[in-house]
């Protein structure tokens, strides 16, 4: 990816963050009260229109942003470091049977629908937008633990790792020292590909009602609420639609930029095989 490239990629996804998270304070007056008739036409005081009740698109817009990136954000988060901590344990520990158990519960969950999988969970505690991170963070931690694992223990199987276990290094030596800065460029690949996934699971969600439900402001929410209204006003659709994309696919760009400098260091200083 070229300099331009990257500017412009970290660039957009930094100004749908901010959006997201800044965008509620931005907004005066209620988000719910309908301003116009429905699907009304961008333009004039309302510059992106009005939706399916006639409320105000940019309002809802500013609003609805804040509570998806912090769910995909939370579960990313959750599942990444739960994902790392369980992968290297597996991968390392000298019970091999535990931890062949441990990866048979993982490939279990792993096998099961995520989508039922969050309906599941996150309907049990209706209404909570914490429930859905969570949620969604315990979607992610299989895959999450099996990439880490794999890599963790092609990791551990190399020369150095044994030269630095025939010195006698402890475990937690041998994590610190030979085998995280060889996994950093995996684990950051992945916890890009886990934002795109908790992205669209949170959207999703919004999209199902789960987490608050209306009138609060959804992106996710907004799409399945005003897609009736395409051919009057699509605004209310394409534009939260494509502020997740925008987000879901910057965010993997800069990560991804950054386990390629990652790898790209470790291989210059001959760390990795």
């Amino acid at each position: 990816m070229s300099g331009r490239r990257r500017i412009v990629a970290g660039t957009s996804t930094l100004a749908v963050l901010l959006l997201a998270l800044i965008g509620p304070w931005l907004v005066r007056g209620s988000i719910s009260t309908p301003v116009a008739v429905p699907y009304l036409s961008a333009g004039g005081e309302n510059l992106l229109g009005t939706d399916v009740l006639g409320r105000d698109v940019l309002a809802r817009v500013l609003t609805g942003g804040r509570s998806l990136v912090l769910q995909a954000i939370t579960a990313t988060l959750l599942g990444s470091v739960f994902g790392l901590m369980l992968g290297i344990a597996t991968a390392v520990t000298r019970h091999r049977r535990t931890g062949q158990a441990l990866l048979r519960v993982v490939d279990a969950f792993a096998a099961i629908p995520a989508l039922l999988l969050l309906l599941l969970l996150a309907s049990g505690v209706t209404g909570s937008d914490a429930a859905v991170a969570l949620a969604i963070a315990l979607v992610s931690i299989p895959f999450s633990v099996r990439v880490i694992h794999e890599r963790t223990a092609a990791l551990a199987a190399t020369d150095y790792v044994r030269d630095a276990l025939a010195r006698g290094e402890s475990l937690p030596a041998r994590i610190h020292y030979d085998i995280l800065p060889g996994l950093a460029p995996v684990a950051l690949a992945e916890t890009g590909i886990r934002f795109v996934a908790a992205t669209q699971l949170a959207a999703t969600a919004g999209f199902l009602g789960l987490g608050a439900g209306a009138p609060a402001a959804n992106w996710g929410r907004m799409v399945r609420e005003n897609s009736t209204g395409l051919t009057m006003n699509p605004l209310p659709v394409i534009v939260p639609a494509a502020l997740l994309i925008v987000l879901a696919v910057g965010v993997t760009l800069v990560l991804d930029r950054a386990a390629g400098r990652r790898a790209g260091g470790m291989e210059e200083a001959g760390a990795l095989t």
